[in-house]
C-alpha cells in the first residue's frame, strides 16, 4: 500500500514516455552512516534517478539542478506520471530537461533505497525527516559534487523536507517549492491518523513485532482506508460517487488497486519518520524565494488552520498560494498534477 502523500492514481508504477525516456539510474553508497538517534548502518544506499545533462559554468560548478522530492510511501519515478512529466518536463516548458539537471531521490526507506524490508525489519535505524534530509545532502554535495541547486520542489513530505533545507542548509537551493504541507509540528488530526494507521498494523495478530511471514492484511487493510481518506478531494468524491452503492463499490475499487502493495514495517517506519518534524522555530533563516502552495480541499494539510498564511510572513521572499477546492482538484494530491501550479513554479524560477 501506498499512503497519504499521492493522488490515487499515481502509486502505480510509472512508465517511462517523452522526456523521461532518458532517465539514468545509480546509487549512492554512504558507509558506516549515523542516524539521529545514534543508531549507524555499515551502509546506507540512496537510490536515485537523473534527467536532463548537468551544466558547468566558467568555475567549473554545476549550475543547472533541480531536486524533487516524493512524498511518504512514494519514489522518485513517481514525478514520471504523465500529470507532471508532460506538463514540466519538455523543450519550453518550466523544468525543460534540456535546461535543466534533474535529480529525483528515493529517500530513506522508500523504493530502491535502504529500508526496513531490505531484511533488518524493526531493528532497522528509526530514522527521521533530518537524517532524511541530511542523505540528500549528501547525495547532492558528495556524491554528484553540486554547491548550489537551482530549486528543490517537494510535494507532501518532499515539501516538509523542503522546510528542513531552507532551515538546515539556508541558500544551498536558491528557491525552494514546497507543496501540500505546513511548516510545524505534526499534531492534531494529522498526527492522530498517522498513529492511528501505525497502531492498526501493530495490533494485527499476524504482524508478530514485525517478523511476520505474511503480510499483516487486516491492519494493512485499515491503514490504506485512513489513507485512502487523507488523500481524497470530498467534493469529487460526492459528486463522482452520489450513492451508497457507488462509493462503496469505488471504495472496493481503490482497495484492490492497492493490495499487496508495500510492506508493513516500511510504512511503519514512513509514518513514524515525521515525529520530529518542526522547523518552525527557524523560518527566519529561509531567506531565498519560496513558492508554497497548499489546496483547499487537503484533509492532511486544512487551509482553516491558517497555519501556512502565519508562517509565510516569516520568510522575507516568500508567497503562498491556496488553491480552491473544485470538483477537479486532487485533495491532498493535487500537489503533483502541475496544471494547478505550472506557471506560478514559472515564474519562481524566473526569478
Amino acid at each position: 500500500m501506498k499512503k497519504l502523500v499521492l493522488a490515487l492514481s499515481l502509486m502505480a508504477t510509472p512508465a517511462l514516455a517523452g522526456p523521461t525516456d532518458t532517465a539514468k539510474e545509480a546509487d549512492a553508497v554512504f558507509k558506516n552512516f549515523t542516524f539521529g538517534t545514534g543508531e549507524t548502518l555499515p551502509e546506507l544506499r540512496i537510490h536515485y534517478t537523473t534527467l536532463g545533462t548537468p551544466h558547468r559554468n566558467a568555475k567549473g560548478d554545476i549550475d543547472n539542478a533541480v531536486m524533487i522530492l516524493h512524498g511518504t510511501g512514494g519514489t522518485g519515478k513517481q514525478f514520471f506520471r504523465p500529470q507532471f512529466a508532460d506538463e514540466l518536463y519538455g523543450p519550453g516548458q518550466p523544468l525543460d530537461i534540456t535546461r535543466y539537471f534533474v535529480i529525483l531521490p528515493d529517500n530513506i526507506g522508500h523504493g530502491n533505497s535502504s529500508k526496513p524490508s531490505d531484511g533488518m525489519r524493526m531493528a532497522f535505524p528509526k530514522y527521521d525527516y533530518d537524517d532524511m534530509v541530511r542523505a540528500q545532502y549528501r547525495l547532492v554535495t558528495e556524491k554528484l559534487g553540486i554547491k548550489n541547486l537551482q530549486l528543490i520542489l517537494g510535494t507532501s513530505m518532499g515539501c516538509m523536507h523542503a522546510f528542513v533545507w531552507g532551515t538546515s542548509y539556508p541558500g544551498v537551493a536558491k528557491r525552494l517549492a514546497p507543496f501540500a504541507c505546513n511548516a510545524t509540528t505534526i499534531a492534531g488530526r494529522n498526527r492522530w491518523w498517522r498513529k492511528m494507521s501505525v497502531d492498526a498494523i501493530k495490533a494485527d495478530p499476524t504482524w508478530n513485532g514485525g517478523n511476520y511471514t505474511t503480510q499483516p492484511a487486516q491492519g494493512l487493510r485499515t491503514a490504506n482506508y485512513l489513507s485512502m481518506i487523507a488523500g481524497a478531494n470530498p467534493v469529487a468524491l460526492q459528486v463522482q460517487y452520489p450513492t451508497r452503492e457507488a462509493a462503496e463499490k469505488s471504495l472496493d475499487a481503490g482497495f484492490a488497486a492497492r493490495a499487496g502493495d508495500g510492506d508493513a514495517n516500511d510504512q511503519i517506519y514512513q509514518l513514524e519518520s515525521s515525529r520530529n518534524y518542526n522547523p518552525d522555530p527557524k523560518l527566519e533563516a529561509i531567506t531565498v524565494p519560496v513558492l508554497w502552495i497548499n489546496s483547499g480541499d487537503d484533509f492532511i494539510n486544512p487551509p482553516e488552520l491558517g497555519l501556512a498564511q502565519k508562517a509565510v510572513t516569516r520568510m522575507p521572499n516568500a508567497q503562498f498560494i491556496l488553491i480552491p477546492a473544485s470538483p477537479e482538484t486532487k485533495g491532498h494530491g493535487t500537489h503533483t498534477w502541475a496544471k494547478f501550479w505550472k506557471e506560478d513554479l514559472a515564474k519562481l524560477l524566473a526569478k
